[in-house]
């Protein structure tokens, strides 16, 4: 596999496409057919996404990305490569650069804003950033009744949330009553009162000890819903993610099966990632 670097400095592959599947792009990715079900439209669809910061700075050259209903997506790179730029698109956070993005066929543009935020949740590295409510049940609340539910129907969408997420006997705590973990399954139930097509995680395991990564993982696994994932922990992407998406420098270095791009380590020091000591992903099952 050969790279070169792009005009703007993103070192990306030469179009190559294995006999597992794997795509290793020059900046326009082919997609890959995982979770594609005809005359439904993906989950989320960016087409030819581009943006600059007012102080100049290019954060995203012509992104292409589709992302299939139900499926679990990783969103790897190393810091600085765009995918905070990137996710902060698909709400309609960021807007005014080039390109379109569509959540379940409907594109981010201001008159559709509030459905599109219902659609795609995010989930903050921090979950103190998302809990606020006197208690979880407010917390988990607050969401679905800013936009007019009321009642029996709210009682119902929060009580579901937090038994998906395992916190229906603490639904009456204070958030800052909760362990770390806990508070991190209380953000997601957040997101999950609002009925999201996507849900999107910023580092999910971050600052977790290894019982809580692993009861989040098994939530996760759990869910109905499309997941975009963005970690810099290898290990839980193979653990949640069939399908792993590299962006670096501002495009798509890699989209594949996760297993097979964690497995080539020329592809992972290109982009900047690494595996931790001892891992590798070639002798699992």
């Amino acid at each position: 596999m050969s790279f070169h670097t792009t005009g703007h400095g993103a070192q990306v592959g030469t179009t190559d496409r294995s006999e597992d599947g794997m795509t290793i792009t020059d900046g326009t990715p082919e997609r890959l057919d995982a979770g594609r079900t005809p005359d439904v439209p993906p989950s989320l669809q960016l087409e030819g996404v581009a943006y600059a910061y007012p102080d100049g700075h290019q954060a995203l050259f012509g992104v292409d990305l589709q992302v299939g209903r139900g499926e679990r997506v990783a969103l790897l790179g190393p810091n600085g490569a765009g995918k905070t730029t990137l996710v902060l698109h698909l709400n309609g956070i960021l807007a005014g650069g080039a390109g379109s993005v569509h959540v379940g066929g409907l594109p981010v543009v201001k008159d559709n804003l509030q459905e599109v935020r219902r659609r795609v949740g995010i989930v903050f590295q921090d979950p103190d950033d998302q809990l606020f409510m006197p208690t979880v049940r407010d917390d988990v609340a607050f969401g679905p009744a800013n936009l007019g539910i009321r009642g029996a129907e709210l009682d119902a969408r929060v009580d579901r949330a937090l038994a998906a997420v395992r916190l229906g006997d603490l639904a009456d705590r204070p958030p800052y009553h909760l362990s770390f973990g806990q508070r991190r399954r209380a953000a997601v139930a957040t997101v999950l009162a609002m009925e999201p097509e996507v849900i999107v995680l910023d580092e999910p395991s971050s600052n977790l000890d290894p019982a809580s990564r692993r009861e989040l993982a098994q939530i996760l696994l759990s869910l109905d819903v499309t997941i975009l994932m963005v970690t810099h922990d290898l290990p839980y992407a193979l653990e949640l993610c069939p399908r792993s998406v590299i962006l670096s420098d501002g495009v798509i270095a890699a989209d594949g099966p996760t297993k097979e791009i964690l497995s080539d380590p020329d592809l992972l020091a290109a982009n900047r990632l690494e595996l931790p000591f001892g891992f590798d992903p070639r002798v699992l099952g």
